[in-house]
């Protein structure tokens, strides 16, 4: 089987010929650390904005390399180049939102668009753009066909509270719900475009990236999530299967409170079971695992940073075994290779699912 191949039988619980590998995200210094185990050609671990023309082109092409020669099944794309530098410390995106660079992984929110219900009446969201999807029109060049393309799109809960602030769209919840229904709007009309040319772009599973979980409970009540997230990100899930795509969701986080309804929204697969939130694989595989295919859950904040390539070994092979019966399972971290693992883990991790994922 392909790559490709095997990420949608799994997402169609259904036994493929091994259990697939993928990386949900990576980190620029991470993709350098690895990339150093099979080739010298690689740019100095920076920041992706920091890089110049030619050393964003050499890392990519590490990035991709490290997918072929490890046999990762799945390629994930985002937008690159969306933020427009205010200074050497801020940046701002197409939504107004205001980012603070960090030299430790992905830039965060700093500033919001709306403040006040004037602020709202003034707002106008932006308009997809094709050249964002600058990566996934790489990769699909680069695979032509032989691994799964992933988007990752910012969900509704997320581009909400982004646009208002975490603490102000949740008083907004109680007091003013019909305003966060009007972003909460704005926000999937977005993504409704977005996703007709992601499709046309030739991509195979979108991610619907909500984090909206701690690792004790979720960020708000599960009323709160029914009335003002699951439906918009229901349309998205529904509209992804007319373009015969498959949709994953992904939350960090405690999701027991939410799972009945993620589970109704439709979903194909759910990432990335965050083992310190109690989404252990079987569990979460008794519970739902007939109905979602489990992305995860290889501990990226203590194994991977902090183990050995044995103990690593060892987590693959339990998790294969929590997990992969009957097929529905994809091994992945539990969140990002972030630039706090260890590369060796990180190729152990992709060496363990090829050597146990036959045997599932």
């Amino acid at each position: 089987m392909t790559g490709k191949q095997r990420i949608l039988t799994a997402l169609d619980i259904r036994q493929s010929d091994r259990v697939p590998l993928y990386i949900h995200g990576i980190n620029e210094a991470t993709i350098v650390g690895i990339g150093r185990h099979l080739t010298d050609a690689v740019p100095e671990p920076k920041q992706f904005h920091d890089l110049d023309d030619a050393e964003r082109l050499q890392l990519m092409n590490v990035l991709f390399l490290i997918h072929e020669e490890f046999g990762v099944d799945g390629f994930t794309s985002f937008e690159i180049n969306q933020l427009e530098d205010l200074d050497v410390k801020y940046a701002k995106d197409d939504w107004g939102v205001v980012y603070e660079r960090s030299p430790h992984g992905l830039p965060v929110v700093y500033g919001n668009p709306i403040k006040t219900t004037a602020d709202l009446d003034r707002y106008r969201p932006p308009l997809p753009k094709r050249e964002h999807l600058l990566l996934l029109d790489l990769a699909r060049g680069r695979f032509a066909g032989e691994k799964a393309l992933f988007w990752l799109m910012r969900g509704t809960f997320v581009l909400s509270w982004r646009l208002v602030g975490m603490s102000n769209l949740m008083m907004m919840m109680y007091d003013d719900p019909g305003s966060v229904h009007r972003i909460a709007e704005m926000t999937v009309r977005f993504n409704l475009q977005m996703l007709d040319l992601l499709a046309g772009a030739g991509l195979d599973v979108l991610v619907i990236e909500d984090d909206i979980a701690e690792t004790r409970a979720p960020l708000i009540s599960p009323a709160h999530f029914d009335e003002f997230v699951a439906p918009y990100n229901r349309r998205l899930v529904e509209r992804a299967h007319e373009l015969g795509l498959k949709v994953v969701c992904h939350s960090d986080g405690n999701l027991w409170k939410l799972l009945d309804s993620l589970l109704e929204c439709g979903y194909d697969g759910l990432n990335p079971l965050e083992p310190q939130a109690e989404m252990t694989l079987d569990r979460v595989k008794a519970y739902c695992g007939d109905r979602l295919c489990l992305l995860g859950n290889i501990d990226c904040a203590e194994l991977l940073p902090n183990g050995t390539p044995e103990q690593v070994d060892n987590a693959v092979a339990q998790a294969i075994t929590d997990g992969g019966e009957g097929g529905g399972l994809i091994i992945c971290s539990s969140n990002s290779l972030h630039p706090g693992v260890d590369p060796k883990n990180c190729i152990a991790m992709f060496e363990a699912t090829h050597k146990y994922g036959a045997a599932s």
